[in-house]
């Protein structure tokens, strides 16, 4: 194979260091992704008469549970030998390795214990709401890993195959910019989508669109990755779908409870 006819992405993932101090790409578009979400979060609480405090406590409980779940996802979906033997490590976000399947549980989670504090906010109310950011955070951080060159995709000979050559010469289907601008597109459906009907939305009828899109794109994307753990080629399909079919499964729950016709007294 002739690696000149592919893409060749060496770029650091650093962007400058100063010192034991450095500024990464993947820091600087996670961060990104909390500011842009903050921002249209409060554009939409504003918009609905939600309260600067509510939107400030729902900003907490969003850093904390994607943050948390996605490193114990992490630990625990792929490595669970690993860290269960060195469980320190589990603190070392540093070194990386966060899950998305464990972000949306633990933002799940996040999202249960802040609407159980606000008996006039339920839960489907702000999952509507929220995912809408979450796929542009998607987006960010997928573009991240790419800087990261991780998350690899499988060999491949396609025009557009990249050589990642801080890892191997093996060109490769950037799956990364897969998933991202799936979620970007995913991210622009939704938003407008909310835009045009906010004032007629039927509670989870968003949430169950992103869960059926956003996880059945991940599906179909793991056919264009490595795996990531060893353990994961004597399993039918790879870690990341079998633990997107739940996620997908409960999407179409939500959106057939959405479309059924509104009880009457």
């Amino acid at each position: 194979m002739d690696i000149i006819a592919y893409i060749n992405w060496d770029a650091s993932p650093e962007i400058f260091r100063a010192g034991p101090l450095a500024i990464r790409w993947y820091g600087l578009l996670f961060a990104l992704a909390f500011v842009l979400g903050y921002l249209i979060m409060s554009r939409i609480y504003l918009g609905e008469r939600r309260t600067q405090k509510d939107m400030e406590a729902l900003t907490l409980s969003m850093i904390i549970g994607t943050i948390v779940g996605a490193r114990l996802g992490h630990c625990f979906f792929y490595e669970p030998v690993y860290y269960l033997s060195n469980p320190i490590a589990i603190l070392k976000v540093w070194e990386g390795g966060l899950a998305s399947h464990g972000a949306a549980i633990g933002i799940l989670i996040a999202l249960w214990y802040y609407t159980k504090k606000r008996p006039k906010i339920t839960m489907l109310w702000v999952l509507d709401r929220i995912v809408i950011v979450v796929a542009l955070a998607g987006f960010l951080i997928r573009l991240g890993n790419f800087f990261n060159s991780e998350i690899l995709g499988s060999p491949s000979e396609v025009p557009w195959a990249v050589v990642f050559s801080r890892v191997d010469d093996l060109p490769r289907h950037p799956a990364q910019l897969y998933e991202a601008f799936s979620y970007l597109l995913i991210f622009i459906y939704l938003y407008f989508s909310y835009q045009k009907k906010k004032n007629e939305l039927t509670d989870g009828k968003l949430f169950g669109l992103f869960l059926i899109l956003v996880f059945g794109a991940r599906f179909v994307i793991e056919f264009f990755k490595e795996i990531q753990t060893d353990f994961e080629t004597m399993l039918p399909l790879d870690m990341g779908q079998l633990l997107s079919i739940p996620f997908i499964v409960a999407g179409v729950f939500f959106l057939w409870r959405a479309s059924r016709p509104a009880k009457t007294d």
